[in-house]
């Protein structure tokens, strides 16, 4: 499918309010892409189908998943939230046609981030917290100067943020997310200077 013909499905399918959350991160990544050299054309249409499974049920994600032999785990199973991505990769490459793994790849991290991410999947990450239509999140302006400056950086700030919210709110926390950080805050601190 063209990005073209990918941007009209989705408009069918998604609301209104993720149909312009949507636009905003593949405007956002196509950004990132340009500042960081990564491939524009794959950053943009990462970030179009990041979230592609967002109109389906808890049920029909969970019955995709499954039926695709992708382990979940049990925070999957009680965040609904962090099952649209791997949905979203399976979407993306069986109704969208995307056969690029490092694309299927982004989508399927972009909630929880994975040590050792590629350029594009940390864009696709960073994106979907600092588009444009995004403002509730602390720290959003620093983030958003940070995303441009270091994306390593800004990926600890994002994590640590995400798992201090999530502690706050009493919310579970998926361990991928913690080793993300875990792995981003030693990289970091080995060779950056992390300042709060």
């Amino acid at each position: 499918m063209t990005f073209e013909e990918i941007l009209k499905d989705l408009d069918d399918r998604l609301s209104k309010k993720r149909m312009i959350h949507t636009l905003g991160v593949a405007y956002t990544a196509s950004c990132l892409a340009m500042r960081y050299g990564c491939d524009y054309d794959r950053a943009r249409l990462a970030g179009l189908l990041h979230d592609c499974a967002k109109h389906l049920s808890k049920d029909e994600m969970l019955k995709l998943i499954r039926k695709s032999g992708i382990d979940i785990n049990d925070t999957e199973i009680q965040n609904p939230s962090l099952l649209h991505a791997k949905a979203g990769m399976i979407l993306a490459k069986e109704r969208y046609e995307v056969s690029d793994k490092e694309i299927l790849s982004a989508i399927k991290c972009h909630t929880t981030g994975k040590p050792q991410m590629s350029l594009l999947e940390k864009i696709i990450y960073v994106a979907d917290y600092i588009e444009p239509e995004r403002n509730h999140a602390q720290n959003l302006s620093l983030i958003r100067k940070l995303a441009f400056e270091n994306i390593d950086i800004c990926l600890v700030k994002i994590l640590k943020d995400t798992l201090n919210h999530l502690s706050k709110c009493d919310k579970p926390i998926d361990v991928q997310t913690k080793l993300t950080y875990e792995y981003y805050m030693n990289l970091c601190e080995r060779h950056f200077k992390i300042e709060d």
